[in-house]
């Protein structure tokens, strides 16, 4: 008898326990799911929606969001959102058809097109490509966040005061970013303000921060180069003087690496400044794996080589 009653008693846990899971899945059904290329965006819904929604990147840290091919788990991602937050500026090229089929069945929004035209970088050479490194010109970025806010707002009304409050705190926080890299930024002498990078993702950096930007490749790193670019840029090492360059995390080192070598041969020392995170952002759960604790590593590792 008494062990029936254990096997009856065992059932009845085993009952509860699944109907805990089920609920627990149903909490979590209950909120809305956002679905995010990058970590940035995904940083900035966080910041303004809190514990209302649940949020999913689908770009980790050391991803290229120039050559990302969604995969059969991502577009399963997809279909389950409710919605879908992307860069934009043909940021995720290779994505961009699945976004435009998407519109028709669920909300999605590129916050790049929340930015006004005059404010978007554009490359010199080929003025009909958009540079998309929008999140390195913080007063840009929250423009940006403010299309995340206004969209999120509209899809849960019911939160609509939370979501305009987290917003202007985050913004605060913002400015005070700003100010601070700009104070960090002024320790490093003028003519020594240039920043080399592996490509063209810190030109809005640049202009915000008052820094020359040299990239050996494009805005996209599915741009070719070639030995000319790399005799370019070593050129310009070497004329200016410059004694660090900097490599990405998201992009290989290797032509780095040749530019370094090049400028060897040319009896100019230059040496690796840190690693800057670029497209991507650090590891979820530290300080890199936020918006601000990027902008920051990145500032600091900037400043310390150069100054």
């Amino acid at each position: 008898m008494k062990k029936w009653i254990l096997i009856i008693f065992s059932a009845v846990l085993f009952i509860a326990g699944c109907s805990n899971k089920s609920n627990d899945s149903l909490g979590n059904e209950q909120k809305p799911l956002v679905v995010t290329t990058t970590g940035q965006i995904a940083d900035a819904v966080k910041e303004i929606a809190g514990d209302h929604v649940i949020v999913k990147s689908l770009m980790g840290p050391g991803v290229d969001p120039h050559l990302y091919k969604a995969t059969q788990g991502d577009l399963q991602t997809l279909e389950e959102a409710d919605i879908i937050f992307y860069n934009g500026l043909e940021l995720e090229g290779k994505m961009s058809d699945i976004f435009e089929k998407m519109k028709e069945e669920k909300t999605v929004h590129a916050i790049g097109d929340a930015i006004p035209k005059n404010q978007i970088l554009r490359n010199e050479l080929h003025p009909e490509l958009s540079d998309p490194h929008i999140w390195f010109d913080i007063e840009v970025w929250q423009q940006a966040v403010k299309e995340v806010t206004k969209t999120l707002v509209a899809e849960i009304p019911d939160n609509q005061d939370e979501f305009l409050k987290n917003e202007e705190v985050y913004f605060q926080k913002l400015n005070d970013l700003s100010k601070w890299a700009d104070e960090r930024i002024n320790e490093i002498p003028k003519e020594q303000r240039v920043l080399v990078t592996a490509h063209d993702a810190f030109n809005y950096f640049g202009r915000s921060h008052g820094m020359e930007v040299r990239g050996l490749q494009g805005l996209s790193t599915d741009s070719e180069y070639g030995l000319k670019d790399i005799q370019n840029i070593v050129d310009f090492l070497v004329d200016q003087n410059i004694k660090a360059v900097f490599i990405e995390s998201s992009v290989s080192d290797k032509a780095m690496k040749a530019v370094i070598e090049g400028a060897k041969e040319k009896g100019h020392s230059i040496q690796i400044g840190g690693e800057l995170f670029s497209d991507a952002m650090g590891a979820e759960g530290t300080e890199e794996g936020t918006y601000i604790g990027m902008y920051k590593h990145n500032v600091n590792t900037i400043v310390d080589s150069l100054k």
